[in-house]
């Protein structure tokens, strides 16, 4: 009997959880310019600091029940009462800097969508609008950061973002498929090659 072969991913996902094979192969690297995607992904690639991603990628549902769906105007308007209760939810990482942070970090979300007509124009613009393709073999020559990385970090904490570190926007890049960095032998790195924003 002939054995299935599985599919050659990247080294991080693992081959086990459900979960995180999954958003490897549906969603880390496709091009995003939805708004409301980005603002949630920005808040959970920050909720992730000093964790693993697996661990804020299986609360993303009570994330997501807890930040009304990630919408940034209703982040932005969250007061003390709702900070004690983010603060209070078992579902969400209880960290007073990282909850103080998304919601100033939707204030500010909010400035640019107004700045610039939406946070997927001023961020696609670091980019030409083009997805940067890597050529990464394995997981140990894709770097933590980038000079693309250094630039979007450091004009967010000019804008009054925290959490917003180099390394936590290399990641978040990553993820929202401002630059494909699937190794070159996973399955996904030519699925991810053809792909364009769209508006």
């Amino acid at each position: 009997m002939e054995q299935k072969l599985e599919k050659q991913r990247c080294d991080w996902a693992g081959f086990t959880d459900p979960v995180y094979i999954d958003y490897h192969d549906t969603e880390w690297g496709v091009p995003v310019t939805d708004d409301r995607h980005l603002f949630e992904m920005l808040i959970l690639e920050g909720a992730q600091a000093g964790l693993s991603w697996i661990t804020i990628l299986k609360r993303r549902d009570t994330y997501r029940a807890a930040y009304d769906n990630f919408d940034p105007a209703k982040v932005a308007a969250y007061d003390e009462k709702k900070k004690e209760a983010l603060l209070a939810d078992p579902g969400i990482i209880r960290n007073r800097r990282k909850v103080e942070a998304s919601i100033r970090n939707a204030q500010v979300f909010l400035a640019m969508q107004t700045e610039f007509g939406s946070f997927s124009d001023w961020l696609w613009a670091f980019v030409d609008g083009k997805p940067v393709q890597g050529s990464y073999r394995t997981l140990s020559e894709i770097p933590v950061t980038s000079e693309l990385s250094d630039r979007i970090s450091a004009e967010l904490k000019k804008r009054g973002m925290s959490f917003v570190g180099s390394t936590i926007i290399q990641a978040y890049i990553q993820a929202v498929g401002l630059v494909n960095q699937h190794i070159t032998g996973c399955f996904r790195f030519s699925e991810c090659a053809g792909l364009r924003p769209r508006r």
